[in-house]
């Protein structure tokens, strides 16, 4: 079986961090997203994969390569104009050469959805599509999925209010297609699963059925959600791999990361490789920190994500914010809870920042 990555968007939901990299590349415990659906993938024997790619398409490129790091066989499908989420499977399809059952993800979800389970319904469906369900209280983001007798998907609605929602499940853009879904593509045309193809299914009352979720999922987006998508991880609420190694019920350092002794832990957090951690430095929370990140003497650190060659000054306060890569923050700087900061950017010695300011790429402040 193949599997097909939706990873050419561009991820507005995480600008400014989206401004700098693209969202296949966020960091989550300091893997790229990206990486947990190829894992997921290769978990269950599925090692031939394409990803659609378009926004900072290189780096994308440089990390993966062809998978084969990963112990996949990892093809892209570089779009210079966006064709959408059905275009763009159809590009890639023709790509793999697909002939039978494939699987799509989209590269911005965490999830450790069974897919063993998902496909087995489908095929004892005899679908045509299968979406994998899950019920949340803000539909105004997702693709809302009504479902009859059966598990048989008879309404789609796109991103409704709260108001207008027919029910409070939801598409994940976890899919199972037969081959034949291509046929209802145009080529070389931008052209959308939940604009589109789906209701065209409900219409043609096609087999087109919903796989209802126990298993978690998190469509990162966002402040909150980026932070807690790193806590799960770190807890063992989403089966992933956590590269690093666990030091104590709730901390996990990477290689050749030193910590003065002085540096209190307390919550869940994971430091990369080569950090330097300072003297009566305090980390709170659910804290994830980069590779060859440096936090001087003195730094409070409460619940905040910081991706790599980042640096803290002494005596800096952070609250429940997220710090691009390469960020230079001087000392006895403040940042306040929702704050967010790009790649490349410098804030100034005692400056303060928020509550939910946003800092774009190379700013200095």
């Amino acid at each position: 079986m193949k599997a097909l990555i939706l990873a050419a968007g561009y991820g507005k939901r995480l600008e400014p961090l989206t401004k700098a990299v693209p969202k296949p590349m966020v960091p989550v415990a300091n893997k790229p997203i990206m990486q947990y659906n190829i894992e997921l993938l290769k978990r269950y024997g599925i090692k031939e994969i394409a990803a659609n790619i378009h926004y900072f398409p290189e780096q994308v490129e440089n990390y993966f390569g062809d998978g084969s790091q990963f112990g996949v066989n990892l093809r892209y499908s570089f779009e210079e104009d966006l064709l959408g989420t059905a275009g763009g499977v159809l590009r890639m399809a023709q790509l793999c050469d697909i002939k039978d059952t494939f699987i799509v993800l989209s590269s911005d979800v965490l999830t450790d959805v069974n897919l063993s389970r998902m496909v087995s319904l489908h095929k004892k469906k005899k679908a045509l599509a299968t979406i994998a369900l899950i019920a949340v209280e803000d539909t105004s983001q997702y693709g809302v999925v009504v479902t009859g007798e059966n598990d048989r998907i008879t309404a789609f609605q796109e991103k409704p209010s709260r108001q207008d929602a027919l029910s409070k499940m939801v598409n994940t853009g976890i899919y199972v297609f037969e081959p034949e879904i291509l046929e209802m593509i145009p080529k070389d045309k931008s052209y959308d699963f939940g604009n589109q193809v789906f209701p065209k299914l409900v219409e043609d009352n096609a087999p087109f059925y919903g796989y209802k979720m126990i298993e978690y999922w998190n469509d990162v987006g966002g402040v909150e959600k980026l932070i807690s998508a790193n806590y799960d991880v770190l807890q063992g609420l989403v089966r992933a791999e956590v590269s690093a190694k666990r030091m104590g019920k709730g901390t996990w350092l990477g290689k050749n990361t030193q910590v003065d002794r002085s540096a209190k832990f307390d919550g869940t957090i994971i430091l990369g490789d080569k950090s330097v951690v300072g003297r009566n430095v305090e980390i709170y929370g659910n804290v994830s920190i980069g590779d060859k990140c440096t936090i001087e003497d003195g730094a409070i650190i409460n619940n905040c994500v910081i991706w790599s060659d980042t640096k803290i000054g002494k005596g800096c306060r952070l609250n429940k914010c997220i710090v691009g890569s390469w960020c230079s923050i001087e000392d006895n700087v403040r940042i306040e809870e929702g704050t967010v900061l790009s790649n490349r950017c410098r804030v100034k010695q005692g400056n303060k920042l928020g509550p939910n300011s946003k800092v774009e790429p190379d700013r200095t402040v």
